[in-house]
């Protein structure tokens, strides 16, 4: 059996990025790993946008 690598979890402590279009808090964190290691992206689910975070 092959373990999952724990740095693709979606799920924990990011899943409320504010989005940066709409202002709203219903998004969920797509992937913790973005274009580079501070970012990871995100999607909301009021406008329906897919966004990156800065961490």
């Amino acid at each position: 059996m092959r373990n999952r690598d724990p740095s693709v979890d979606t799920s924990g402590k990011y899943d409320q990025a504010e989005c940066p279009y709409c202002g709203s808090t219903d998004t969920e964190r797509d992937h913790p790993k973005g274009p580079s290691l501070c970012r990871s992206m995100h999607y909301c689910n009021e406008c329906e946008q897919p966004f990156e975070r800065f961490s």
